[in-house]
């Protein structure tokens, strides 16, 4: 697999408010997104690309802290994982900017991989 950079570096919260007035107010970080409806805000991280998503517990129950990595083309990267008997946890899923996939380490450690195809 070709890991091309960072995509996003996703955190896990038990009260989306109480988490993003912290974010903002306290450490000072920009909102890149505010998806609260759906249960995850985003910060930027100055003018990295990758920014730091909190997901709400409650919204996403099995969800742990994630790092995401671009790759060029998910379902291949996939296809390639699942011939190594790696730990997929998902199939390829479509999310705004192109498609996702998360699997996790021998430890328990959660990553994912998404491509940009809607670019």
């Amino acid at each position: 697999m070709k890991l091309k950079g960072y995509d996003n570096f996703f955190l896990v919260v038990d009260d989306l408010e109480k988490a993003k007035k912290y974010y903002k107010d306290i450490l000072g970080l920009e909102i890149k997104f505010d998806f609260s409806d759906m249960g995850m805000v985003a910060f930027n991280i100055g003018n990295e690309e990758a920014a730091i998503i909190l997901k709400e517990k409650n919204k996403f129950p099995d969800t742990k802290q994630t790092i995401w990595f671009i790759v060029d083309n998910v379902s291949e990267e996939y296809e390639k994982m699942k011939n190594k008997n790696v730990k997929l946890l998902t199939p390829p899923f479509p999310i705004r900017t192109g498609n996702a996939v998360e699997f996790e380490d021998p430890f328990g450690n959660r990553f994912g991989i998404t491509d940009y195809k809607k670019g």
